[in-house]
């Protein structure tokens, strides 16, 4: 049986595209067989990343004021600017809107004295000054207080406390017979957070107002400086 040599070689040719697709196709499955291991293996790696570390992002305050009373305890300093510094003492009560706006009330009590009675005294014998300067002060207030900046602090690798910076503003009534007319008043304050129930504030308010002191009407900066307790109703939260 004769075979001519176009025959041999169309054979030959046929053979070598048969080898070329079978190496091809041993190569793609290969190819495809690595890829699905290595998916796989990406898949198991992620499942154990997300069963050991969660992921960090926004989250909810743990302390919540929204809806909730405030009653807090108020002492500390009275500079004022006309008479006297003495000590201030009284409380507060706030009710919050929302995390960020509440509106307070308080009381304090202080006392308003001044040397300058006694020094006018001296200087004028003629004159007697039956007014003393000597008198209890009383001072309502009402604030609207907005929270603007919040934060958080780790003690030394323990808890978490939670805090935040709040601006005040308002108005009301200084009551020590000698003041004229509404004060208005301002401050900065902070609050820190603990439990969820419980906090500490310190506030520090001026106070803008008309004061008479001996026959003479005067505009005065009084800056009032309170540090106290805070607790929070409902208790939960």
């Amino acid at each position: 049986m004769r075979v001519s040599r176009a025959g041999t070689r169309r054979f030959v040719k046929l053979g070598a595209k048969a080898a070329f697709a079978i190496a091809l196709f041993l190569a793609v499955s290969a190819i495809g067989e690595r890829s699905a291991r290595a998916q796989c293996v990406d898949e198991e790696l992620k499942q154990e990343l997300v069963g050991g570390r969660h992921y960090r992002g926004v989250q909810d305050r743990l302390f919540i004021k929204k809806f909730r009373h405030e009653f807090s305890g108020m002492a500390g300093y009275y500079a004022a600017d006309l008479y006297s510094s003495n000590w201030v003492g009284g409380g507060a009560y706030t009710f919050h809107f929302s995390e960020d706006l509440g509106l307070e009330a308080s009381f304090q009590f202080t006392r308003f004295r001044t040397a300058v009675t006694d020094t006018y005294e001296r200087r004028f014998p003629q004159v007697t000054i039956e007014d003393r300067t000597d008198k209890p002060g009383r001072l309502y207030f009402g604030h609207l207080i907005w929270s603007f900046a919040y934060g958080k602090l780790r003690w030394l690798g323990g808890g978490i406390t939670r805090f935040d910076f709040n601006a005040a503003i308002g108005a009301g009534v200084t009551d020590d017979s000698t003041a004229r007319g509404l004060t208005g008043s301002f401050g900065m304050g902070t609050k820190w957070y603990f439990g969820k129930w419980f906090g500490l504030r310190f506030d520090i308010r001026d106070h803008i107002l008309k004061e008479a002191l001996v026959g003479e009407d005067h505009l005065v900066n009084d800056i009032v400086v309170t540090f106290g307790p805070s607790i929070f109703f409902p208790f939960g939260g």
